[in-house]
């Protein structure tokens, strides 16, 4: 079968590769979607285990069912988890599943890039999800990056009546504002520097947007107020985004570390004002099946829209300018590979 083999950003081949082989309680899955997360494109996190199979935003059809397994047939619509956790060491049972090793450890074989995937047993067990037939896989691509938001805003209190403050107009950042306002955020806020994704960014539900060059800690202040915003989203990992988050929120006002900096990279923070004005500093990692799950009800529901922010489809052959693509930082939002 081919696969797209990960080199580094300019350097992704199209090569043939074994076919998995499943074995008891696996599944054999054809890939039909695989959605180019911006992780996938984070150099320095990726290169370090190159060469590799990506993909991890998968959607496809049950190719072939191994011995046990019981809840699923051929021909099955399925999303599956690339990460999975344990559910019993200490970190699952205080529900943060997404420290667990062996959620670190998991995956699919050989990555979703690919025309077939190898779903291991834990995976096939809490990791694999049938599509109600409302939902394309395409659409169904969206459940762990829009999980992966939902645990975010979760953990960062979100309810509604709060205001919410999206640094970083991405694709992360679209999918933070539309889950905001359908949370029922009052207020939503974006940022960024390109006029495309500033326009996506009010496409997709923000009362204001802000161009990150501006001050936007003034401009967010006078639109609510004089107050600041109650949860401010980060999702441009830079130091000048990092200052904009901090003088923006409000006294009692939490921050979510949603997009990483490089390792061993630092700021510094006036501990001071945090501890004045009771700031609170949180960060999310992945998206478990809880919150897989969770996102996937909101997509069948039409809760949080995404059939719309998909720009680009292309071939697996086309692997190489699919990864320019969400590179550029172009007219591209959601970049979808079709094996």
């Amino acid at each position: 079968m081919k696969a797209a083999v990960y080199y580094n950003n300019n350097d992704v081949r199209v090569e043939e590769v074994p076919r998995p082989v499943i074995g008891r309680g696996e599944l054999l899955l054809k890939v039909i979607s695989s959605g180019i997360c911006g992780s996938d494109v984070m150099e320095w996190y990726r290169i370090k285990k190159a060469p590799i199979v990506l993909g991890h935003e998968v959607a496809g059809v049950v190719e072939q069912v191994g011995e046990g397994v019981e809840r699923f047939k051929t021909g099955d619509r399925v999303t599956v988890a690339h990460h999975v956790p344990c559910n019993t060491c200490r970190y699952c049972l205080m529900g943060e599943h997404s420290v667990c090793d062996t959620l670190r450890s998991t995956n699919f074989d050989p990555g979703g890039f690919a025309q077939y995937v190898r779903v291991p047993s834990i995976n096939v067990d809490r990791g694999t999800f049938l599509l109600p037939d409302s939902v394309s896989l395409e659409e169904a691509t969206f459940a762990e990056p829009l999980g992966c938001v939902f645990r975010g805003l979760t953990r960062a209190g979100m309810s509604a009546g709060k205001s919410v403050l999206v640094i970083g107009a991405g694709m992360s950042g679209l999918l933070h504002i539309r889950l905001a306002r359908a949370l029922g955020a009052t207020e939503v806020m974006a940022t960024d520097i390109s006029e495309f994704k500033k326009e996506a960014a009010r496409a997709s539900g923000a009362d204001l947007v802000i161009d990150a060059t501006e001050d936007v800690p003034a401009l967010v202040k006078k639109f609510t107020g004089g107050r600041g915003a109650d949860i401010v989203v980060l999702c441009a990992p830079v130091d000048s985004a990092i200052d904009q988050a901090f003088a923006s929120v409000d006294r009692a006002g939490t921050i979510l570390l949603f997009a990483p900096k490089e390792p061993g990279a630092t700021y510094p923070v006036d501990l001071f004002e945090l501890w004045k004005n009771n700031i609170t500093l949180v960060n999310s990692y992945a998206s478990p099946p809880a919150d897989t799950l969770a996102a996937l009800e909101l997509i069948e529901f039409k809760r949080v829209e995404v059939a719309d922010l998909v720009t680009d489809r292309l071939p697996l052959e086309r692997a190489l300018d699919a990864f320019k693509l969400v590179c550029s930082g172009g007219r591209s939002l959601k970049v979808v590979l079709e094996p």
